[in-house]
């Protein structure tokens, strides 16, 4: 397996704590989570598609209008996913990820959305289709998902708990390819 860098480590990170929490922790996990059980139905790579689910939003910026969060400012003008493809890609070399991975992680990220593209649909790979279904699954109206609350021991034990069954399936995975 060599080495991965797990949820618990990438939470940890100064910069996921930043761009993660503003954009929203509990909304990060759900997605992480739906994107592992969309993966594993679908054989695609759980370890990426959970990276990239949880890392998908890192991008956010808050838009404002006279001190309010202006949810249709955020729509005209947003390009996050273009940020956090960016960000997160940067932030995985930095920890060790493999270098292709962070690369696919980045580009699933990029196109999670297509809010800020111009009128064209977006032809995805079956990673890419698992993280921005993921997203799908867990938003609410008016961007609402964005501000449910979770603590960070919550996130921590979550983030835990969907590591070992990463682990897990990338261990059966191992052995399917290499018996003992």
């Amino acid at each position: 397996m060599g080495h991965r860098v797990t949820l618990p480590k990438l939470f940890e990170h100064p910069v996921t704590q930043k761009y993660v929490k503003r954009a929203g922790l509990a909304h990060a996990v759900a997605v992480a989570y739906h994107a592992f059980y969309l993966a594993k139905e679908r054989n695609v790579d759980v370890d990426t598609a959970a990276k990239a689910a949880f890392l998908h939003d890192s991008g956010h910026y808050m838009w404002y209008r006279n001190g309010e969060w202006d949810y249709e400012l955020y729509k005209a003008n947003d390009i996050h996913a273009i940020k956090g493809a960016e960000r997160a890609h940067k932030l995985l070399i930095r920890l060790g990820e493999d270098r292709q991975k962070a690369k696919e992680v980045a580009v699933a990220i990029l196109l999670h959305t297509d809010s800020y593209l111009p009128g064209q649909s977006v032809d995805r790979t079956p990673l890419q289709t698992v993280v921005a279904e993921a997203d799908e699954l867990d938003e609410e109206p008016g961007g609402a998902h964005h501000y449910r609350k979770m603590s960070d021991e919550q996130a921590k034990k979550k983030l835990k708990e969907l590591d070992l069954r990463i682990t897990e399936v990338l261990k059966a995975q191992d052995e399917a390819i290499y018996p003992k």
